[in-house]
């Protein structure tokens, strides 16, 4: 029998725990960035480079300290905005909506929101509903797909491999059609 994970579910596998958080980095996306790097990951992918946070239980527990802490850490003038990844961030929506719910109540869109998601756009879109339909409705940048070793290549911008795609979503939501971050303008 086929794996489905559209069927996965944050209530099925997340504890809310967190594996990482680095303020002001300059990977994880676009300009200086606050990273919450969440815990569990059952995509596994082959050669996957964090895969220690494939593990739920890793790290500790998300707590209020932590959110207020990233909250005050975006508050940085020179702080382009948060970015989660892990982990799955869309199997730990327990953790991730309330965050970025609130990064929109305090900075509205002043700060953008990136995620990494070994879901492709297509099954968050199309299959997803729920609390993963609700996460891709915060977020403005979306690294989409499973990391794939046979189409690793080290050249490319935020991504591991070429089949993972930088997307625009609140551009494609709006349009009702895919689009990619800065029209695909990016190696």
């Amino acid at each position: 029998m086929a794996i489905n994970p559209v069927k996965w579910t944050t209530k099925q596998f997340s504890r809310n725990y967190v594996a990482d958080y680095k303020p002001y980095n300059f990977v994880d996306g676009e300009g200086v960035r606050c990273s919450l790097y969440v815990s569990g990951c059952p995509f596994a992918c082959k050669g996957c480079y964090n895969k220690i946070a494939q593990n739920f239980s890793y790290g500790q527990a998300y707590s209020t300290d932590l959110e207020n802490q990233i909250i005050e850490d975006l508050k940085a003038e020179y702080c382009q905005g948060l970015t989660l990844l892990g982990g799955e961030p869309f199997l730990n929506t327990g953790v991730t909506i309330p965050l970025c719910r609130r990064v929109r109540e305090e900075f509205g869109n002043e700060k953008d929101i990136w995620s990494w998601s070994g879901y492709t756009w297509e099954e968050l879109l199309y299959e997803a509903t729920g609390d993963k339909r609700d996460l891709l409705s915060l977020v403005d940048v979306l690294v989409d797909g499973r990391f794939e070793l046979e189409e690793f290549d080290s050249n490319l911008t935020f991504r591991g491999s070429r089949n993972q795609r930088i997307i625009d979503v609140q551009r494609s939501l709006e349009e009702n059609q895919l689009l990619l971050w800065k029209d695909g303008r990016y190696n």
